[in-house]
């Protein structure tokens, strides 16, 4: 099964990468749910929780809003402050 490299980058570090089977997000337009082969998107998220769906399950973390991007099956999360501490490789 394809997979989704995903990226989640605050604005003074890189929080966490890795490969996902989904990522889930909250944009300005509503409820994101991203899977492979999922068409280019930019999006500008809202404050709330980034969901990551992995092997070994959904780790979680909340940003302030910040930007989705989606290409090639590549997801990148730029947010100005995360709590990532749910995140853990």
């Amino acid at each position: 099964m394809s997979q989704l490299q995903v990226e989640l980058v605050a604005a003074d570090r890189k929080v966490w990468e890795g490969e996902a089977r989904q990522v889930s997000a909250r944009s300005i337009d509503g409820e994101l749910g991203i899977l492979p082969g999922h068409t280019p998107i930019l999006g500008v998220l809202v404050e709330g929780d980034i969901k990551i769906h992995g092997e070994g399950g959904v780790r979680t973390a909340t940003i302030n809003g910040g930007f989705l991007s989606v290409d090639h099956d590549r997801v990148t999360i730029l947010a100005e402050a995360v709590d990532a501490s749910d995140l853990s490789n």
